[in-house]
């Protein structure tokens, strides 16, 4: 089983720390999207990461598809078996993912617009919505057990990407926040590893 993905790619992060929970066999293969190679796009023809090929040769992409994935192959370890509590891990999982999207959306209006037209209203725009949900998470965050589950992981990787992305620009006014990611290290320290790097 392989995972391709990036380094920096809080997605990548999630799902990469979920299969390493679920007990998965799963090699982590390094891509550059940019340079679409063919092992990415031959799996999958949107050419993101991360992209789960399984011993069978089968692709999955997305990572909520890849979790859902995980979740059965690894023995329904990723996701609460009461169907309210998984509701909850799915529906965080989605709040710590939505929150990427808006960091992502800034990063990429920053690093391939030139300049003179970066949309500086649109970047705005995407930091209030990542500012509300940090707010709300702050007030809602998930308790750390011995078992963390697909919300668990979306968050300690969204909070991994802000780190790398974002430092000194979120931590003011959300301690507890700050507190729960050092928390999630310091119980699943080879979890913590597969945070997003540079």
């Amino acid at each position: 089983m392989k995972i391709l993905y990036s380094p920096a790619s809080p997605y990548s992060a999630k799902v990469r720390m979920a299969a390493k929970f679920a007990g998965l066999d799963a090699e982590a293969v390094l891509t550059d999207t940019n340079a679409a190679p063919a092992q990415l796009i031959d799996n999958n023809p949107l050419g993101k990461i991360p992209t789960l090929i399984t011993d069978e040769g089968q692709s999955i992409f997305d990572s909520r598809a890849i979790m859902q994935f995980i979740d059965r192959a690894g023995g329904k370890r990723i996701y609460p078996r009461n169907a309210a509590k998984r509701t909850d891990a799915e529906v965080m999982e989605a709040l710590g993912d939505g929150i990427c999207d808006c960091l992502l959306a800034i990063m990429y209006e920053r690093r391939f617009r030139p300049a003179e037209i970066v949309h500086q209203e649109w970047i705005d725009k995407q930091w209030t919505k990542a500012t509300r949900a940090l707010d709300h998470l702050e007030s809602n965050l998930p308790r750390i057990t011995k078992a963390p589950n697909g919300g668990h992981f979306a968050v300690a990787a969204m909070l991994g990407y802000l780190a790398l992305r974002f430092p000194g620009q979120w931590e003011r006014g959300r301690p507890k926040l700050k507190r729960w990611s050092a928390k999630f290290a310091a119980s699943f320290p080879e979890l913590d590893a597969m945070l997003p790097k540079a």
